[in-house]
């Protein structure tokens, strides 16, 4: 794709000593266009999540380059401000990202301090509110802490906190497989949602077929450190090439088709 808001280009990566090493990532290529959602699919171990922390900075590649808008994007802590600010995770595990001590003011008050040009000029408590209805919350959240949420309004703070300072690409690591059906499903229109009013992309990364299905433009899919199909959703999810996308339909279609869990 020409003109992409993100080229991620040969990228590899490797973990564990020198003379064993386990290559996790294996010269992926991929685009993200501006206002795009480009889903990451793959079992676990695919290297999925290591492209996404690349993206993010938190893991440094052995090699091939990752830009923004044809700039590199070196680790977190070397990224310029506005880099920083351009590019925000969201995690798997909300709970785990977000500082159990401090109320949702603080954790988003901490984003503003961070990124001071993102601040608000005005009265700050308006704002977070606003921020708040955004990601469909009542303005007495911003009192509480993590403790006190559910998993999907924790998952809707971290939203909060990487749209607090006015990023263009959201990079979403399994953002919604720690919650529950009904709750992923109201966390998808959300972000499908956000990405109109905000003018976001989105790295969707996720090992759920279904799930990718329902917010992605295009889709590549990972095996063991290399992507061996993409294309556009439609496309990939409705007419595999590869067999081993055809072998991920078919497994999901068999848990489908499996029917509720008994308990006893």
């Amino acid at each position: 794709m020409t003109g992409a808001l993100l080229e991620i280009r040969d990228l590899r990566v490797t973990f564990g000593r020198r003379r064993d090493p386990f290559v996790a990532v294996d010269g992926v290529s991929l685009d993200v266009g501006a206002e795009e959602t480009v889903g990451l699919v793959g079992e676990s171990g695919s290297g999925k999540t290591t492209v996404a922390r690349c993206v993010a900075g938190l893991q440094r590649p052995d090699a091939g380059t990752v830009t923004f808008e044809g700039r590199p994007l070196e680790r977190a802590g070397r990224r310029p401000a506005e880099l920083q600010r351009a590019v925000q995770m969201v995690f798997q595990d909300p709970r785990s990202s977000l500082n159990p001590r401090m109320s949702v003011a603080g954790i988003i008050g901490e984003a503003w301090r961070t990124h001071p040009s993102t601040a608000p000029d005005g009265d700050r408590t308006q704002a977070l509110h606003a921020l708040l209805a955004d990601v469909g919350m009542d303005a007495d959240v911003a009192d509480r802490r993590p403790g006190d949420l559910s998993g999907g309004q924790c998952q809707r703070v971290s939203i909060a906190r990487a749209l607090a300072v006015r990023p263009r690409l959201l990079v979403c690591d399994e953002a919604v497989s720690a919650l529950d059906v009904s709750v992923q499903a109201q966390i998808l229109r959300l972000l499908v949602d956000l990405r109109s009013t905000h003018h976001l992309a989105m790295l969707f990364i996720s090992h759920d077929l279904g799930v990718v299905h329902q917010i992605a433009d295009r889709v590549a899919v990972m095996r063991r450190g290399e992507v061996v199909e993409e294309g556009l959703a439609t496309d990939v999810l409705g007419s595999p090439r590869h067999e081993y996308t055809q072998a991920l339909l078919d497994a999901a279609l068999d848990l489908d088709d499996a029917g509720p869990a008994v308990t006893a």
